[in-house]
């Protein structure tokens, strides 16, 4: 993301300039703790399913819910608080975080455990809207792409450690104790924020809904929103029903899949980092290759499923395909930006992290209706596999629109 435009210097970074401010763990605690939340739900459907007497594809709107919820927070409750104090506003968004895994952990009902997942999903899109610039002002010029990449770095080690840690308390203890951790780790980065992050920071520059739609009139732009969407609704299609297809297609046992779920995310963190270095010449040239790589795998996944062994190797590598593309998107999204509407690079981004989700949300809840019809969970793979393809064709015309610029 480009944050030039809207960090300014202010006396944060003046006494972050000889090393990195304790103030940077404090949002890392807190991207932690939200990043586990999103995705451990994935190793807790059957476990949420059998306890609220829900079917599986029920139990996967808790995927697709928060990731509309995600979707609606970062652009548009991100434009509505761009007047409101950074440090008030990121207290505030915890505050919401807690709340909401909260009432998640003590949900009466199917019903209110979807209010609480989307109240959730409202807190991460705001939070990760504004932590990243929050991160940039904390620190002097040159430090600034360590300190976004600290914060983040929250984020990745959720999915490797937080995600089969949650997974492994919800099936020993239930669910409702997941959700009781997360919250306790939603009041550390609480209480951590509160002491470290400093008082003065700058409000960045307020994103109005207008200059929004600034972005979502650019055709450029607009297609790499939807190669994010549809590439991550393939990813989600199979990701959010992988719990259920290891134990039931499979045949792992149910303690087994938590220690699939730290292979997955050792794979995604892998990607992400090897992703990023791919892409750095030419992302869209990378992204055509990482896309249809990621469509091959998930069509192998499909014969593999049925071998223990062959879909461990084939989920390690669609782990790590799965999320290598996130930097090479970001990247193009504001280089569009940059070149053909400038001044909305941060526009961008954030309607990207939108798109991220709205891709989440529909590759989850397709996987759904596949799980229900008579495709049923086995065909999961070969469906994303298409919708991987779909996102090829989308790049390919992207190359092309490019060319023409």
């Amino acid at each position: 993301m480009n944050f030039q435009k809207e960090i300014q210097i202010n006396p944060a970074t003046q006494t972050a300039k000889k090393g990195l401010p304790a103030a940077l763990w404090a949002l890392t605690i807190s991207a932690f703790g939200i990043g586990t939340t999103e995705f451990v739900i994935v190793g807790l459907l059957p476990t949420v399913a059998s306890d609220l007497g829900i079917t599986i594809p029920s139990a996967g709107l808790l995927v697709s819910l928060y990731a509309i919820g995600v979707a609606i927070g970062a652009p548009i409750l991100t434009a509505l608080t761009g007047k409101v104090p950074r440090k008030m506003l990121l207290v505030s968004i915890m505050m919401l975080f807690v709340i909401g895994n909260g009432l998640a952990s003590i949900a009466p009902s199917f019903i209110t455990l979807v209010l609480a997942r989307i109240l959730t999903g409202l807190a991460h899109g705001v939070y990760f809207s504004i932590g990243s610039t929050i991160a940039a002002s904390l620190v002097s010029e040159e430090k600034r792409a360590t300190a976004i990449s600290i914060m983040f770095a929250g984020l990745t080690l959720a999915i490797v450690t937080g995600v089969p840690l949650g997974t492994f308390i919800g099936q020993h203890f239930g669910w409702r104790a997941t959700f009781i951790g997360v919250s306790i780790l939603g009041i550390i980065g609480l209480i951590a924020s509160l002491l470290l992050v400093p008082n003065n920071l700058k409000n960045g520059k307020t994103t109005s809904l207008k200059s929004q739609f600034k972005v979502l009139g650019n055709r450029r732009l607009i297609f790499a929103f939807l190669m994010t969407a549809m590439g991550y609704g393939g990813t989600f299609v199979v990701f959010t029903y992988l719990s259920p297809i290891l134990q039931k297609i499979t045949g792992f046992q149910e303690s087994t899949v938590t220690f699939i779920l730290l292979i997955y995310g050792i794979a995604i963190a892998l990607g992400n980092l090897i992703g990023g270095k791919v892409a750095n010449k030419n992302p869209l040239k990378a992204l055509l290759w990482m896309f249809a790589a990621q469509g091959l795998v998930l069509l192998a996944f499909y014969f593999t499923v049925s071998s223990p062994v062959l879909s461990i190797i084939t989920l390690f590598l669609l782990g790590a395909l799965s999320f290598a593309s996130v930097p090479g998107l970001q990247l193009l999204v504001v280089q569009i930006a940059e070149k053909e509407v400038s001044g909305t690079e941060d526009v961008a981004s954030g309607i990207n992290i939108a798109a991220f989700n709205i891709g989440i949300a529909i590759g989850s809840y397709a996987g759904g209706m596949i799980v229900t019809s008579s495709l049923g969970l086995a065909s999961t793979p070969w469906i994303g596999a298409l919708f991987l393809l779909v996102t090829v064709l989308i790049t390919v015309y992207s190359i092309r629109l490019s060319k023409k610029n």
